[in-house]
């Protein structure tokens, strides 16, 4: 096992630390670093960014050819972490203690450690990771005067105050598919120099909240309890995805099933679980949400938007989109006309 020990003073110096252990070449531009790795220990890169309220964020695209143990003293730089499993798992415990917890595939990891005691993450060999860990040094966040302090809990809230790092936190989450997708947007940003930046400040803001707020369930005894492996979950999560492309298509409980090879009952939990609504909710979601659009943006009229989306009654479209936005579709129309004669004008 290859052990690396990390005492830097910020994030940057700790993949300047990483490389001088484990080899690699370092890029740096537009305030974004890159460490690409190709050879015996690993092969891959992490990429680093770093913002002016304290918070830095690494990525890591790595598979390990031995097994790897990260030390990491805090008594230089101890900032709180947020950890996201895209893909692979890691294990994680402090230098007191004796067993490591496992963060699987699509888990989570909040942890601080106090003046005393080390970080160990524990990373196997032969797996193809993709990590996301955003780093918030305390000091500086509490200092910004737009921040999310507000929505912390008490036990976070002592976290985040604790300025002179005298607790010791650790909080690993369930499993979320959700936080996948904020954490691949903020992958996928493709523009260049300091619009990449803004891009990716403003997601790792969302990520962050997610984080919190996951907690905050968690914190209250408010975590939903699933009986769904991951593979069921992908097959609902892409079910998802086909209902908003397609939702015209004649969709029903008994269908999905057969189609899926998922309950009913099981069908219900996953939506629930990740989309916060019923099978049957979730689509009418996407409907009225797929009509609101096409009244913005084309000219058909509402009758042509009702069967369009997989209406056979207009009178029944009418009520639910009233029911959701307040407003009829006739009048929500004659408010779009009314914008657009206002903007020629």
């Amino acid at each position: 096992m290859k052990i690396i020990k990390i005492n830097a003073e910020n994030t940057v110096d700790s993949i300047k630390q990483f490389k001088e252990q484990i080899g690699g070449k370092i890029t740096q531009k537009w305030g974004e670093y890159r460490l690409d790795l190709d050879n015996d220990s690993a092969k891959g890169y992490i990429r680093l960014m770093t913002f002016d309220w304290g918070v830095s964020f690494i990525e890591y695209h790595l598979i390990f050819f031995e097994e790897i143990q990260v030390i990491v003293d805090p008594s230089n730089f101890n900032p709180i972490r947020f950890t996201y499993s895209l893909n692979g798992s890691f294990q994680h415990k402090f230098s007191d203690q004796k067993e490591y917890t496992i963060v699987e595939q699509f888990h989570s990891f909040i942890g601080t450690c106090d003046s005393d005691v080390s970080h160990h993450f524990y990373f196997p060999k032969g797996i193809h990771l993709e990590l996301n860990n955003i780093k918030i040094v305390r000091k500086q966040f509490l200092n910004k005067r737009i921040n999310i302090a507000h929505m912390l809990n008490k036990k976070l809230h002592a976290i985040f105050v604790d300025k002179e790092h005298e607790k010791k936190f650790a909080y690993y989450g369930p499993i979320s598919l959700k936080m996948a997708d904020r954490v691949k947007a903020l992958q996928d940003i493709k523009t260049k120099g300091m619009i990449r930046l803004l891009k990716a400040e403003g997601e790792l803001y969302h990520l962050l909240s997610m984080h919190i707020e996951f907690y905050n369930k968690y914190d209250n005894a408010n975590v939903l309890e699933i009986d769904l492996q991951k593979t069921e979950l992908k097959i609902i999560k892409k079910l998802g995805k086909k209902i908003v492309k397609t939702p015209s298509d004649n969709y029903s409980l008994d269908e999905l099933s057969k189609k899926t090879g998922l309950s009913q009952a099981k069908l219900q939990e996953g939506f629930k679980f990740l989309f916060a609504r019923t099978v049957t909710e979730y689509i009418r979601h996407v409907r009225l949400e797929k009509a609101r659009d096409l009244m913005n943006n084309t000219n058909l009229n509402i009758s042509q938007i009702v069967y369009s989306i997989g209406f056979t009654s207009r009178s029944y479209f009418s009520k639910i989109f009233k029911n959701k936005y307040n407003i009829t579709p006739n009048e929500y129309k004659k408010q779009l006309v009314v914008l657009i004669e206002e903007d020629e004008s």
